[in-house]
């Protein structure tokens, strides 16, 4: 009884090494999910945080409790938030805005309170045994886990899935926007090009297509002139525009005349030398 004890208690190489990795791996993510700036990012770290914490119950043979972990929080719950902070836009500058008085004070509170539920919950674990554990898991973990969630706590189980319907709806909600105007015509859109004078054609392509049609080299106009519409302004920002003017072409030209007058005596000097 006691060599069959102390081999249930005790921990080999390799879980103890899985243990130290996977727990600092969580732990990095759980302090990148409360002092992340952007809450996209935070969201990230806590999916993360999820995942290991579905490893580690995994690694302890509760493979059910993994998998719903992986695919109930981390695959539903965590994406469905995610996908409403991305549709939201909800900025740095927006998440350090208190719109409850009080609110910060509130959360610190709770955390504290849930942190000393945690614990404990941790040490009467640690230190007596659970009641009635055998005889619920008599057929099976699985079977045990549906009894108790379709009868004991069927009511806080169908309050769960409509608060879930819930935040589906209210992703819906926030991110619909009503149009205030209805959208302009083809023809109202030409009509108003004309009447502010804006470019009407087309804007010219870009490059000269005698040698070349990179994005980066500006269009000549029929006088000589580079086309200032032909390029991406990104690229004029960036300073990546190649100049075609006749000046920088007659440069080149020149450039290219003296490269080739250095070949040349490069191969004169060989041949003399041989």
């Amino acid at each position: 009884m006691n060599e069959t004890l102390a081999a249930v208690t005790s921990t080999s190489t390799g879980e103890a090494f899985q243990f130290w990795v996977l727990g600092t791996v969580a732990v990095l993510g759980a302090l990148g999910t409360v002092f992340m700036k952007r809450s996209v990012h935070s969201a990230l770290c806590l999916a993360g945080t999820m995942v290991v914490l579905a490893v580690f119950y995994l690694a302890s043979g509760a493979y059910f409790l993994g998998i719903v972990q992986i695919v109930v929080y981390t695959g539903a719950v965590m994406m469905l938030f995610l996908f409403v902070l991305m549709l939201v836009g909800v900025t740095a500058s927006d998440s350090l805005k208190e719109t409850i008085k009080g609110q910060r004070w509130m959360a610190v509170l709770c955390g504290l309170g849930f942190a000393v539920l945690l614990l404990g919950g941790l040490g009467n674990a640690s230190v007596s045994t659970f009641n009635g554990l055998d005889a619920a898991n008599a057929n099976g973990n699985v079977h045990g886990l549906a009894a108790l969630l379709f009868t004991k706590y069927v009511f806080a189980f169908e309050i769960t899935g409509a608060l879930l319907v819930t935040a589906a709806v209210a992703a819906m909600v926030l991110t619909h926007r009503e149009r205030p105007q209805r959208a302009h015509t083809q023809r109202e859109l030409s009509e108003k090009r004309v009447r502010e004078g804006v470019q009407l054609p087309p804007l010219p392509a870009p490059g000269v297509y005698a040698r070349h049609n990179a994005v980066d080299i500006a269009g000549l106009l029929p006088d000589g002139t580079p086309a200032e519409l032909s390029v991406n302004p990104t690229l004029r920002g960036r300073g990546q525009i190649r100049d075609v003017s006749p000046e920088a072409m007659e440069r080149l030209a020149a450039l290219e005349q003296r490269t080739e007058e250095y070949l040349e005596r490069n191969d004169d000097e060989k041949e003399d030398a041989r």
